[in-house]
């Protein structure tokens, strides 16, 4: 199908030697200056050992050169889940997800994204203490190689920081190798005002070692002390890490917190180009040694930051110059903007602030993507809103998350003060009501906010805890002491089976209902990630948007009412061609609709948070 698309499709192809090796080096040389040919020899050894596809001089072996194949299509679509949410006694929690993934949904989902399943000390697992260790707790090796037969395998890197509890850090505080200079020691004097800051807990933390009392960096708390990545040892020990992630089965590589990678004095430490550097270094790795993997940025920022990593400003540069010049960062981004102005949307009844978004969305070029999301093991980033919503509407926002019971954390700025952050609550809770508080249409509005998802631009990935409609986990925050604790919930999976048997709870409903979405969506050729994307004009209670057409003329509209009243759909878009409802399974008409008007003469209309599917073959 792909080769019928009217688009370039995103393929994969492998990185030759000689391009490789030119590439690495000039990456290497902006890292590291004068010792970029040391470093080189370094990375040709690690790769010679851990990547067995190579020859020790970088060519393939013989029977390996790859063909050109899809990166992605419209069957890809990713669950997100930690890998401890479903519990049996007697069972390893791994092997019960296992179970739970064929049992209830098998051919549902391309992929799993298993949050960090490592031996940990804080951060429900992004503080790692063994990087090439499962935690005994959830399972072993043999049991995430067995999640990669469901489909691709998401596994993150977390490689801005590591515990304190890591052996990296008992060799600094003791003074031995290779943990010795693995960490970024400041003095407490320093002005460090222009660092930008994700948290308000301090920067740097005291730390008692053998040489006396040192302040070492530590972006997110106090347990996940920041690495020195201008250290080349640390890079090619993360080089050696990635290596061994894709040999146990990962096709995804999440690159956690990547942003605040990089540190240097006098800036914002945030998306400095050495960061972008070690970006596109991995980016040349995995393509030549392991073509077809994907890199994923994780970067809550706003927009433009965000998408940065794509390398897209530099792309168009090269593109002039070089016609086979393709992007050489992130293979995808996180759509970071979309929970919260969804939030929006659909608690405030208008879509002019989402359709303006989309509409400023790039095009991207072939081998770049957006991965969709609402919600995930995070809370609802709020910097992606500067400069998309007021700070009156951020703050009513905040106001009426803590009306449904969720929470929000702070942020220090660069003034000392302190701002909202993200939003903690489940995407369920979220959708409890309106500006005018809690009413009857949560379900119908939960389900709006999935189906708009899944009709984007891009690959979309839908946790767990989305799929279940799993509700605030106040007793967790309480357990834990952490805010985000609220959407982590650890279901026993004979109480999840129970609710999902019952054809009266919520959780059937929603389960079932998600479930068919996702179905239907992988079958349709329209959805394809890079399929084109239109923002139809439409009144702000609807949000209208096309994907296609195809070259037999075949084009979706996804059209949704974020309203609590019914809509009119005397649309001009729907008056021509012959339309057919992909999720009622049934031709479709301006003269019908899904809440059927009372008398033949009025208009079709769209019921509150109604959602629909049409295809046009033309």
């Amino acid at each position: 199908m792909a080769s019928a698309l009217p688009f370039m499709p995103s393929v994969a192809t492998p990185l030759d030697a000689v391009t490789f090796k030119r590439r690495a080096h000039e990456h290497l040389a902006f890292l590291y200056g004068p010792r970029a040919d040391e470093v080189m020899r370094r990375l040709n050894t690690l790769l010679s050992h851990q990547a067995p596809m190579l020859h020790p001089d970088g060519e393939r072996q013989p029977g390996q050169d790859l063909d050109p194949a899809p990166l992605w299509s419209e069957r890809d679509q990713w669950l997100i889940t930690y890998g401890d949410t479903l519990l049996e006694d007697g069972k390893a929690p791994l092997e019960v997800l296992d179970g739970f993934l064929g049992e209830r949904l098998a051919n549902t989902f391309s992929g799993v994204h298993l949050l960090p399943f490592f031996p940990w000390s804080s951060d429900d697992g992004f503080s790692v203490i063994h990087y090439r260790e499962v935690n005994p707790a959830l399972g072993e090796w043999a049991d995430v190689r067995r999640l990669s037969t469901h489909g691709d395998l998401a596994v993150d890197l977390v490689l801005n920081h590591v515990s304190r509890e890591s052996l990296w850090f008992v060799d600094y505080l003791t003074g031995s190798q290779p943990g010795r200079d693995f960490f970024v020691e400041m003095d407490p004097q320093t002005d460090l005002s222009a660092v930008v800051r994700p948290r308000s807990s301090p920067l740097l933390v005291p730390v008692a070692t053998r040489r006396g009392t040192r302040h070492l960096w530590a972006t997110f708390s106090e347990d996940q002390i920041d690495l020195n990545f201008a250290n080349p040892d640390v890079l090619l020990e993360f080089v050696g890490i990635l290596l061994f992630y894709i040999s146990q089965g990962a096709r995804i590589i999440r690159l956690d917190a990547i942003a605040y990678l990089w540190k240097e004095v006098g800036t914002p430490c945030i998306h400095l180009p050495q960061t972008h550097e070690v970006v596109r270094l991995l980016r040349a790795i995995v393509d030549h040694v392991a073509p077809g993997t994907l890199l994923l940025t994780e970067t809550n920022v706003p927009h433009q930051e965000n998408i940065s990593y794509f390398g897209l400003e530099r792309f168009s540069a090269a593109a002039g110059e070089d016609a086979c010049a393709s992007p050489d960062e992130a293979h995808l981004v996180y759509q970071f903007p979309l929970p919260p102005l969804l939030l929006h949307t659909l608690t405030s009844g208008e879509a002019g602030t989402l359709a303006a978004w989309l509409n400023s969305l790039p095009t991207l070029p072939p081998g770049c993507g957006f991965l969709n999301f609402t919600a995930s093991h995070d809370g609802i980033g709020v910097r992606p809103l500067e400069g998309w919503l007021p700070p009156h509407e951020v703050e009513a926002l905040m106001e009426l998350m803590h009306r449904f019971g969720g929470f929000v954390s702070m942020r220090t700025r660069d003034d000392g003060s302190d701002s909202p952050y993200e939003i903690n609550i489940t995407w369920f809770d979220a959708m409890k009501g309106t500006r005018r508080g809690p009413d009857h249409w949560q379900v119908p509005r939960f389900l709006c906010s999935q189906q708009l998802m899944l009709g984007l631009k891009g690959i979309p990935a839908m946790y767990l805890h989305v799929l279940t409609g799993t509700l605030n986990d106040l007793e967790g925050v309480e357990r834990s002491g952490r805010l985000r604790s609220i959407n982590r919930r650890h279901w026993q999976r004979h109480e999840l089976e129970l609710l999902l048997d019952n054809p009266s709870t919520t959780t059937r409903d929603v389960f079932g209902a998600l479930t068919t979405l996702l179905a239907i969506r992988r079958e349709e050729p329209c959805f394809h990630p890079d399929a084109a994307q239109r923002i139809v004009e439409t009144p702000p209670a609807l949000l209208m948007l096309e994907r296609g057409p195809l070259p037999d003329g075949r084009r979706l509209l996804a059209i949704h009412n974020v309203t609590d009243q019914p809509q009119p759909l005397d649309l001009d878009e729907l008056r021509n061609g012959h339309w057919h409802d992909l999720v009622q399974a049934e031709p479709w008409a301006p003269g019908s609709s899904l809440a059927p008007s009372l008398a033949p003469s009025l208009a079709p209309s769209l019921p509150p948070y109604g959602a629909l599917w049409l295809v046009n073959q033309l």
